[in-house]
């Protein structure tokens, strides 16, 4: 395996530079992947800061958060009570307050590498977790079996158990839910890890790494003689961070590996093509670029990236064994590649590699970038990504974020406070800042009416009502097009009806220019031409639109109360509805106390919009609410036939806001509705 027989190894630089662009629209430039980094770490990091203590913490994890964006990629989260921690010895302990911290003691003294036991030290706990507990020795631990079975549909009803996770899809999204528990140090089983870390990754990388801590997810090792008590070591945080450590070309080569795996590995043969996943892949990176097996990583050398990382995983397939990058002694094949399906699999890489470079030809995604220099060798390629990548490019990955997280109302003015400690950051971050600060300002906004309404008092209401006005107009000097409509919410909510529909007249005159960008459309030349060269707060107020998030512990408007409640029910914390459908609905709501006319015409709107639109202003994913709200409309004005058909319809979509059992409470009220009035 010492040579190299590359097959289209003449003018390999030049192809590896084609092959560097194709990935760079594939994957994604370095600043495309950087913004979408940064803008999930400052979310995160406001989110965390002010969740409250009792709560859940979650973070994305997975390729999404390493910074892909390929076809196929699912969603992963983890989740952890934030007043759990795991600790590795006793003398750990006294860096807790234990009047309000629920310790854990991970043991794995009996475990294989990579693995443990969680015992359960202190009783100040959550059913999920006293309901997992088992007695062994004498002592209580938490079983990952039961932890697993009893969390694995806690974020979205009806999934699935896979590996420690719930799973499932969502519209065209899978998804990937692993409860799990947190431990603020490292364990020991992987300072061995700390002592390779001579050239990669740099010691600052290094030490932030270690001060992260690590988690522990519930599954046990399947060959051990406590699987179904036993959690793994999750290095989860710690390989996302290696991950943007990585120059792009590393980071190019590791998504090349993901496409190869897909494309063409796993097209081999039924009986192997599960064998291998982008774990193994991403396993591979880490240690050719920690053995320094190439000195430099730059788009030249990118299939020569590739092609080594290719060779470690043939040699790896051969001897059984693809040791873990932080405790090597974990082999990752230990039950999925052996015997017969591991020989059958080593030949097939291996007829592979005797193709050399020229097996690459094979995934459908690569073979242009290739061909079209084989075929012009003197074709120019350009590697400078400045010249790949377009302003509306950019401008679009700040709207891609697929997990908007929703605030705590009791955590809004600390959201506040943390956001002005962070407005020098760099302007990627500082747009996603912005879109935070909008939404607490609407927050607070209906907060304090509901305060006031509850009141009654006169006075206060009319400071409260100064004070909220004001926020939400505040909001749109930061916000897009779509948040004008909270002020029409407000506007209908404290009986303004002609004010708001004078908001929303405006809204229909910003979104009917051509050049829209909302979801993943919009026309590219008429935007350019409109919006090039312009600030992005700028865009925003004149271009972009947003779906309407509604905080589930915040009511906006009566109608839509029982959707809430029932979402919340359900633990989810807002409801997610098109700009479009949102308009239509205050219309319809508005213009029926003084023009019956005109309601009729924005309920027929309406009705052509939910039946009709082709994903482009009613996303499928939000079409459960879209036939909600279009059913509450038809209601409200007495077609008691048609809602019925409409909440009907909204029980078969994708449930993304969780609002069936308000659904079905329609249902039957307007049953016994119509049943008496027969």
């Amino acid at each position: 395996m010492e040579s190299l027989p590359l097959g289209i190894c003449e003018g390999m630089e030049h192809i590896s530079e084609s092959v560097f662009v194709g990935l760079c629209e594939m994957v994604g430039t370095s600043q495309q992947v950087t913004l979408r980094r940064e803008s999930r770490d400052i979310s995160e990091m406001v989110e965390r800061r002010v969740t409250p203590f009792n709560a859940f913490i979650r973070m994305m994890s997975g390729s999404q958060r390493e910074g892909f964006r390929l076809k196929g990629s699912d969603l992963d989260f983890m989740f952890w009570y934030n007043n759990h921690r795991v600790i590795m010895d006793m003398s750990q302990s006294e860096y807790y307050n234990t009047a309000n911290t629920t310790l854990i003691l991970s043991d794995s003294s009996e475990s294989p590498p990579g693995f443990t036991l969680l015992q359960l030290l202190t009783r100040f706990t959550y059913n999920a977790v006293e309901s997992a507990l088992v007695i062994m020795n004498g002592k209580v631990f938490i079983s990952s079996s039961k932890y697993r079975n009893l969390t694995c549909s806690e974020v979205f009803p009806n999934s699935t158990v896979h590996g420690p996770c719930g799973t499932g899809i969502v519209g065209r999204t899978e998804y990937d839910t692993a409860f799990c528990f947190v431990c603020d140090f490292w364990p020991s089983s992987a300072s061995s890890w700390i002592d390779r870390c001579h050239s990669w990754p740099n010691p600052e990388v290094v030490h932030d790494i270690l001060r992260s801590g690590c988690h522990f997810v519930a599954i046990g090792h399947p060959l051990g003689p406590n699987e179904n008590q036993e959690w793994r070591i999750s290095f989860s945080q710690a390989e996302y961070k290696l991950v943007y450590s990585m120059n792009h070309s590393q980071f190019l080569t590791y998504g090349l590996l993901k496409i190869f795996l897909k494309e063409v590995i796993n097209q081999q043969s039924e009986e192997t093509n599960k064998l291998l996943c982008s774990y193994h892949m991403k396993t591979t990176v880490f240690w050719a670029i920690q053995q320094n097996t190439l000195p430099h990583w730059c788009p030249q050398n990118l299939l020569a990236g590739f092609w080594i990382c290719f060779k470690l995983l043939l040699k790896w397939v051969y001897e059984g064994i693809c040791p873990n990058f932080f405790i090597p002694q974990n082999n990752l094949f230990l039950t999925k590649v052996h015997g017969s399906a591991q020989n059958r699999l080593f030949l097939q890489l291996h007829e592979l590699y005797n193709k050399g470079l020229a097996c690459l030809l094979q995934s459908s995604s690569i073979r242009a970038y290739i061909i079209g220099v084989l075929y012009n060798p003197k074709l120019s390629v350009h590697t400078d990504e400045r010249l790949l990548l377009s302003e509306i490019d950019l401008d679009a990955e700040l709207l891609k974020d697929p997990t908007p997280f929703t605030i705590f109302p009791e955590g809004l003015t600390k959201a506040m406070h943390t956001i002005e400690q962070l407005l020098e950051l760099p302007h990627y971050q500082t747009v996603t800042l912005q879109t935070l600060t909008v939404s607490i300002f609407q927050s607070l906004a209906f907060i304090a009416l509901n305060k006031c309404t509850n009141t009654g008092v006169n006075k206060q209401m009319y400071i409260a009502d100064k004070m909220s006005c004001h926020m939400l107009l505040r909001a749109t000097k930061f916000g897009c097009i779509s948040d004008m409509l909270y002020i029409a919410m407000y506007y209908y909510r404290t009986l303004r009806y002609r004010e708001a529909l004078s908001v929303i007249d405006m809204t229909k005159v910003k979104l009917a220019r051509p050049y829209l960008m909302y979801w993943n459309g919009v026309d590219k030349e008429r935007y350019t031409e409109a919006m090039g060269g312009q600030s992005w707060s700028t865009k925003m107020r004149q271009a972009v639109v947003m779906d309407i998030i509604l905080n589930n512990k915040i009511y906006y408007i009566n109608e839509l109360i029982p959707e809430q409640q029932y979402a919340l029910q359900n633990s989810r914390f807002a409801l997610r509805i098109p700009t479009f459908v949102m308009l239509h609905f205050l219309e319809v709501l508005c213009s029926r106390h003084f023009d019956t006319t005109l309601s009729q015409t924005a309920l027929y709107d309406l009705q052509v919009l939910v039946h009709h639109d082709q994903d482009l202003f009613v996303p499928d994913l939000l079409r459960d609410i879209s036939w909600e709200i279009l059913g509450i409309c038809q209601q409200i004005t007495g077609n008691f036939q048609a809602a019925l058909y409409s909440y009907q319809q909204s029980l078969t979509q994708q449930p993304m806001n969780r609002i069936q059992t308000a659904t079905r409470r329609r249902i039957q009220d307007i049953v016994s509705q119509t049943n008496i009035n027969n």
